[in-house]
């Protein structure tokens, strides 16, 4: 079975600080992460419908595991932690691509800069088989 890949740029995620708001002591997603994630799950559903992203590609990420490779695209290098951004993109993600974020078991991320045009770049690669190991 061959590698199936596919690349993404999405807007970069709201901080960890912008992601949770508190409502009657209960912790939710603010509307600027519900925002995010609609918009990110629209801008998938428009590359699925367009054959941007392969139905080969999501039923094996469906079906199998999926990597994540991701370099941020921050203003600047310090503001902000590399992992902050992390969970909302990777949901997004993957309710864009109907299938649930437990299925993500490789993830790697960089930080890089660009004061222009802040982003992520997204490289999911749909696995088959995954080994967890002996218990």
């Amino acid at each position: 079975m061959s590698t199936l890949r596919v690349t993404l740029r999405l807007p970069l995620p709201p901080s960890i600080n912008q992601q949770y708001a508190t409502v009657n002591g209960r912790r939710v997603l603010s509307q600027t992460s519900r925002t995010y994630k609609r918009k990110v799950i629209r801008q998938i559903k428009n590359w699925r419908d367009r054959g941007l992203i392969s139905d080969e590609f999501v039923q094996s990420a469906q079906a199998g595991y999926l990597a994540m490779f991701i370099d941020f695209y921050f203003e600047t290098p310090l503001r902000r932690d590399l992992d902050g951004g992390l969970k909302i993109a990777q949901d997004a993600i993957c309710a864009g691509l109907g299938m649930d974020d437990r299925r993500v078991v490789d993830i790697h991320l960089i930080k890089r800069t660009d004061r222009a045009r802040p982003r992520i770049e997204v490289e999911l690669e749909a696995i088959p088989e995954w080994s967890f190991g002996s218990a």
